[in-house]
């Protein structure tokens, strides 16, 4: 690029060499010649077309590929810019360097030209890595303090005050080109911030008509976070037929055949994960397909096959009808999508107990072959883990779920520790593959928002991480399997209820002494709402009138009703965060309701009771079996695995040994 000179009434200036531009510490070694000529130019200014460093800005947005920033949305704080190494002197550098020191006393006083800025400061001597703060400009650096400019005796002295040609010329240089850096780096970012947002695919986060409402919030404003995780099988691809085989299934619609459901606390102090059996026989619910208005009536199928009745919308709303739980959000990958964050991510460490190689005779199996003992696996080989049934365990699914929570586990102590992210070009090919290979809803469509989510990821320790498989039993036939009476609503209820699978919830504090009630029954203000509303079942009219009238009986006469249906798994009551718990226990005592059905609100102002499908019939609350009292930990049948296991390691079915 041409730079263009400033006219004064001096001769044309040269274009300014290496020297003034700072690049190069050893041209500060020059000799008498090229001093000379460095006074006969004068002051360099702005070549044209450069930014003001005074104006410059960067923009708010993410990082660019090989940059050392975190991406995050526009609007939020700016991209740090890529790290300077060496070349550029700051005003500390050039006061030491003795020799521009001389130069710059002997050198006449030279004005600035008509036009020209005063320069803004320079970069800072050594490595560049903080982050330019948007309508920020470059700070002013004083100029280094000389002798030479200080005292009125030495030869060759100017005004006190009065910059040095030459040091401030290279002072100038070097907060253009930081100022350049800046901007372009930002721009960039920009651009590559968008580019990341289309890659990823949307799509509707539910397609039942449920209304299954979001939890209120805790004392503190706190909601806990659901996240709807799946795998397709689909062969839509060149690559996906190649890793999935089975080219005769290209033009099916794909299969749900990993389904798992994240749930982080409100607090973000534990995360559990449930996963579902991929031929679990449940009811999926009626749903419409959003892009060709196609009506999928209500059926009882394997859960994988609810993926093909409009998409993942109608998975969640097929989980949000079985287990009662809010779903805020889903991810979908397929195999080419596993493959490359696989590759994104790097080796992954897996155990299996014995030589395996998922594969027989007749063509079953992944193709997974492994020698006993501990392997980082990536790529092709972390979807064969993650897909082998043949092989595990007794060749079902089932087996296939825990090796998934082993990937997973491992994978995430990876991630937390570090070691997969200090790369800076592989977190930007982690970027690349995850937004490529994920399908989201709308509501966690962009890269801030999944940064946002990964950050409440980052906060829960690894300890605190239970994964666990949906407690189950065969079905007559043994065909498919069903959830387990009892065991398997037990895990739904504690994750509806924000409570951790691995029981150390109720070991935080110990429990305060029970608050007495602070108003008259009669005085007290309570709202009934029918919530047995149910996509499958349907709602049983009138709850809300029936228990309204026990509640009179009881003594409660100020009570009253709210028309509106509604959906809830459970049976709740939700009182005002300034007070009320008293009186909330004491209503749930009156009706048998347990204490774990009473619950604080920042945003209720009165005593609200929601009869849930866990009450249906009658004006007693249904009593809970002896062995489900208090329980507060996942059942044994739900198989649990913790996040710090390390020394977990896969059972091999002895059919696919070597």
């Amino acid at each position: 690029m041409r730079q263009s000179s400033v006219r004064g009434n001096g001769p044309r200036r040269r274009r300014p060499d290496a020297k003034d531009l700072g690049w190069d510490d050893s041209l500060y070694e020059d000799d008498e010649e090229n001093g000379a000529a460095a006074d006969r130019t004068g002051n360099a200014q702005n070549p044209q077309g450069a930014p003001n460093p005074q104006n410059a800005t960067a923009p708010a947005a993410p990082a660019a590929p090989g940059s050392t920033g975190t991406p995050v949305a526009a609007g939020g704080p700016a991209a740090a810019p890529p790290v300077v190494t060496g070349g550029v002197k700051g005003p500390a550098a050039a006061a030491q360097d003795t020799k521009v020191a001389k130069e710059a006393a002997a050198e006449p006083a030279a004005s600035p030209a008509a036009g020209s800025t005063p320069p803004a400061g320079a970069a800072a001597p050594g490595p560049v890595t903080g982050a330019a703060t948007p309508g920020a400009a470059i700070p002013d650096a004083p100029a280094p303090e000389d002798s030479a400019d200080t005292d009125p005796t030495a030869k060759g002295t100017r005004r006190a005050g009065k910059p040095r040609g030459k040091a401030r010329r290279v002072l100038r240089w070097s907060a253009i080109s930081l100022a350049v850096l800046l901007a372009g780096t930002a721009g960039a970012a920009y651009w590559y911030y968008e580019h990341l947002n289309s890659n990823l695919r949307k799509d509707a986060l539910d397609l039942g008509s449920g209304g299954l409402e979001k939890p209120q919030p805790n004392a503190f404003g706190q909601t806990p976070l659901n996240i709807l995780l799946l795998g397709s099988d689909g062969r839509n691809s060149e690559k996906n037929i190649e890793l999935g085989g089975a080219r005769q299934d290209a033009d099916r619609k794909p299969l749900a055949d990993v389904q798992m459901l994240l749930h982080v606390s409100a607090d973000r102090s534990n995360m559990s994960v449930i996963s579902i059996p991929r031929d679990t026989r449940v009811t999926i619910p009626k749903c419409t397909d959003p892009d060709d208005g196609k009506v999928y009536p209500q059926t009882t199928a394997a859960i994988n096959t609810s993926l093909q009745h409009g998409g993942p919308g109608c998975t969640v709303a097929t989980w949000k009808e079985l287990t009662g739980i809010y779903i805020d959000h889903f991810m979908m990958v397929d195999f080419a999508g596993v493959v490359d964050m696989a590759d994104a991510i790097g080796g992954v460490p897996v155990c299996v107990d014995k030589n395996v190689y998922s594969h027989d005779k007749k063509g079953h199996g992944s193709g997974l072959k492994l020698t006993a003992g501990t392997h980082s696996v990536k790529g092709v080989q972390a979807l064969q883990w993650l897909r082998t049934r043949y092989g595990f365990e007794d060749n079902t699914d089932i087996g296939r779920a825990k090796a998934q929570h082993m990937y997973m586990n491992s994978m995430v102590r990876e991630l937390k520790a570090g070691t997969k992210l200090t790369d800076p070009m592989k977190l930007r090919d982690l970027a690349e593959a995850a937004t490529k290979a994920l399908t989201v809803d709308e509501g966690l469509g962009s890269v801030k928002k999944l940064y946002d989510l990964g950050g409440d990821l980052q906060r829960v320790p690894t300890e605190r991480i239970t994964m666990v498989t949906m407690p189950w039993q065969y079905a007559a036939g043994g065909e498919y399997v069903v959830p387990k009476p009892g065991d398997a609503e037990q895990t739904f209820s504690l994750l509806r209820n924000d409570t951790a699978l691995d029981g150390k919830d109720t070991k935080k504090k110990k429990p305060a002494p029970e608050p007495k009630p602070t108003t008259a029954k009669d005085k007290l203000d309570v709202i009934v709402q029918n919530g047995t509303n149910s996509t499958v079942r349907g709602p049983v009219s009138g709850r809300a009138n029936v228990i309204y009238s026990r509640l009179v009986s009881l003594g409660y006469s100020g009570a009253s009703t709210d028309s509106r249906l509604t959906t809830q798994a459970d049976t709740t009551i939700t009182y005002p965060a300034k007070g009320g718990s008293g009186d909330a226990l004491a209503l749930a005592k009156a009706l048998g309701l347990p204490k774990s059905a009473v619950k604080e609100s920042s945003t209720a102002t009165h005593l609200r009771l929601v009869i849930g499908n866990d009450w249906r019939k009658g004006t007693s609350f249904p009593k809970p079996p002896e062995d489900k009292k208090g329980a507060d930990k996942a059942p044994e049948s739900a198989d649990a695995l913790n996040g710090e296991d390390k020394k977990a390691c896969m059972k091999v079915n002895p059919a696919y040994t070597f």
